[in-house]
């Protein structure tokens, strides 16, 4: 069996005396008034590093939210950070101002987030810390201290509760057992409102033998916060190592938090520290292997390839109903909601490379369906209209003072189109009976009920905000109305696949939404657009990902008008639907320019993680991953969805891309390999 010791000191050691690889991604120069911090998550639990040692900034879980600090709609919930730890050496606790060659590195194959740092003459120091991809709920920090001198550490670990947990109370255990002994700490509290009861709990793994374990001392410093300590003599030249396991869960998850969270701490206690590393290993490895891109001959794309891929990975996880929120779990950034930022930009290539972890966002929406329902009788109409933003329970949890909430309503396009999309890959006639003919029903039903029947071609959709958000309240708007004419088209198909009799309404209704134009043949955003600059593509995403535009001379017409429209500081997935339309014209080096523009200026310090737009301080962004990582698949990859699956146009690469190479694609796992022609 690998010896885990030897695996992190050989990182230290690699990533000392060599380039980075296109696998990690390094910071060296750490600022702490310029750190935007990188997440490990397992689809669950969402750690963000800090630029302090050994500490974490935040510990975000999915699913659980509550009504706390964002005004009068729900947040997702940052639970207790129960995975930070202290080190004193020689009486002097380590922080930023006494330590030197801080380094930081994220092992995107291994999802493994390692800090090192030595400490004056005297010792040298790492941590390594990985949300366990096989236990949703658990994390697993290994510490390894290698001394240069004899030296007396004290390493503690911290659990502490934030501000808006209430009502916090704090234990501390230990369970006896002739050949273990399991220290305990745990914390419960309850949730701002008190609808929620959250629970986290961790304990130490010692190397020594059983009866050789340090003496424990556990201090409660008050009432939102504990901590438990040893101390330790190292000789000159030993390294030690000791790790800490820790569980997070809510009421959300579990009847009874508290003694669950202790059961899967000591679950992966009595696991032991080689054991959980293997099994998160092995679970990575999995994903990788079905779903992988590498760029050969730049290094440097590669890695920002894979950058992306690994925090869709990390912050989605199949056979759940979990979605994704436009900043996963990197933190609160737009309360954690769900938006068309899933179903339209992250879930396409997730369902390209994992469709089974694609499934879980269209289970959280099946979930919601009632209350989809629900909000459409509410507003005067049929069938099922999704909330522009979506929480625990499914209904509207958009800010009152955003009209994107009673008017945004192209999002119930979305949910119907990815669901047709879903089958388009799988084929899972069985999953379209119970799952996605239920939406796409309904979906059809809302637009057969919202359009205005004006006469032949003027079946209006009026009165709605699309993707363009700087348009409010606006009619027939372009979009908006090109994902209606697609959905009714996708649910008559849905149909008609069942062998269900659909209503002739739909398609019918289908060929009378108009899709404007101006006295040239532009395409035009809305029936009021008069050329202002605009937030993100619109009209161009008629030409892609909708395939409603196709003649090839009408989609370099719409490019050419709207690119020179597109705000520079909008979103960051607007510039990678560009990218993906000028590669499909032919023009790849044009298309790699504006493909490096819609991710590279949005990269903030120190790992380059991206932010919502150019300058912003809000990452990390999954929704620009999506984008980008479309453009890779479906633009220089050539990769698109039709009735037949997943296919393949063989386009010309940028000058600098020796060849694209795609792995795991679809359920048959397909390789396409695309060079230069």
């Amino acid at each position: 069996m690998r010896n885990p010791f030897i695996f992190i000191g050989f990182l230290s050691i690699w990533m000392t005396g060599h380039s980075q690889s296109t696998w990690e991604v390094e910071a060296a120069d750490i600022d702490p008034n310029h750190y935007y911090g990188v997440t490990v998550a397992n689809g669950v639990v969402g750690i963000v590093s800090s630029p302090d040692p050994l500490k974490v900034k935040d510990v975000v879980l999915n699913g659980a939210y509550d009504y706390y600090q964002r005004g009068r709609v729900s947040n997702i919930l940052k639970t207790f950070n129960h995975v930070n730890a202290d080190l004193i050496i020689d009486d002097v606790q380590i922080n930023r101002s006494n330590i030197r060659n801080f380094k930081q590195v994220l092992n995107m194959r291994e999802a493994t987030f390692t800090t090192s740092f030595d400490f004056e003459e005297k010792a040298s120091v790492e941590s390594t810390m990985m949300s366990l991809r096989h236990l949703p709920y658990t994390a697993l920090i290994v510490f390894r201290v290698k001394a240069k001198k004899d030296i007396t550490i004290t390493p503690s670990s911290i659990l502490e509760a934030p501000d808006h947990l209430s009502d916090v109370r704090n234990y501390y255990a230990e369970i006896d057992r002739p050949h273990v002994k399991i220290p305990l700490m745990t914390s419960v509290a309850n949730s701002p409102s008190g609808r929620l009861k959250v629970a986290a709990s961790n304990s130490f793994i010692f190397e020594e033998p059983h009866g050789q374990e340090p003496v424990l001392i556990h201090e409660d410093w008050d009432y939102n916060r504990h901590l438990l300590k040893f101390t330790k003599k190292i000789k000159a030249g030993e390294t030690y190592t000791y790790s800490i396991v820790a569980s997070t869960v809510s009421s959300e998850q579990y009847e009874d938090p508290h003694n669950e969270a202790e059961r899967l701490t000591i679950f992966a206690r009595l696991e032991g520290r080689q054991r959980l590393y293997d099994y998160h290993v092995k679970a990575w490895k999995e994903l990788w292997e079905s779903g992988d891109i590498e760029v050969v001959g730049n290094d440097d794309v590669t890695r920002d390839i894979r950058f992306a891929l690994y925090h869709l990975y990390s912050f989605a996880r199949k056979g759940t109903s979990y979605s994704l929120s436009p900043m996963g779990l990197s933190g609160l950034g737009y309360n954690g909601h769900v938006f068309w930022d899933t179903e339209l930009w992250m879930y396409p290539p997730i369902l390209m490379l994992q469709p089974e972890m694609a499934r879980s966002f269209l289970e959280y929406r099946f979930e919601r369906l009632e209350a989809a329902k629900q909000n459409a009788f509410a507003h005067g109409y049929e069938g099922a209209m999704f909330p522009w933003e979506s929480a625990a329970d499914g209904s509207e949890d958009t800010p009152v003072w955003a009209l994107t909430g009673p008017f945004q309503h192209h999002i119930t396009g979305c949910v119907g189109w990815a669901c047709w999309k879903y089958y388009q890959v799988t084929r899972d006639k069985e999953w379209l009976r119970t799952r996605g003919w239920p939406i796409l029903e309904n979906v059809a039903k809302f637009w057969a009920s919202r359009v205005e029947r004006n006469g032949p071609g003027h079946y209006d959709i009026k009165n709605v905000i699309g993707a363009n958000e700087w348009q409010e309240n606006i009619d027939n708007n372009a979009f908006t109305n090109g994902m209606a004419i697609t959905a009714l088209r996708y649910a008559t198909q849905a149909a008609l696949e069942l062998g269900l009799e659909p209503d002739p309404d739909w398609l019918h209704v289908a060929e009378n939404i108009p899709i404007l134009q101006f006295p040239d043949g532009t395409t035009r955003e809305n029936a009021t657009y008069d050329g202002v600059m605009i937030k993100q593509a619109d009209v161009n995403l008629l030409a892609y990902p909708l395939d409603i535009i196709s003649d090839p001379a009408q989609v370099r017409k719409d490019l050419d008008y709207y690119a020179e429209r597109m705000a520079p500081n909008g979103p960051a997935m607007g510039a990678a639907i560009l990218a993906i339309l000028y590669q499909r014209l032919g023009e790849p080096d044009k298309a790699a320019a504006i493909f490096s523009d819609s991710y590279k200026k949005n990269e903030v310090p120190p790992f380059g993680v991206i932010s919502e737009t150019p300058g912003g301080t809000n990452p990390y962004f999954a929704t620009g991953a999506g984008g980008m990582l479309q453009a890779v698949l479906s633009g220089f990859g050539g990769l698109h969805i039709t009735d037949e699956g997943i296919g393949q146009t063989d386009y010309k690469l940028p000058k600098s891309w020796e060849k694209l190479i795609i792995k795991g694609v679809g359920v048959e796992n397909k390789e396409f390999v695309i060079t230069n022609h």
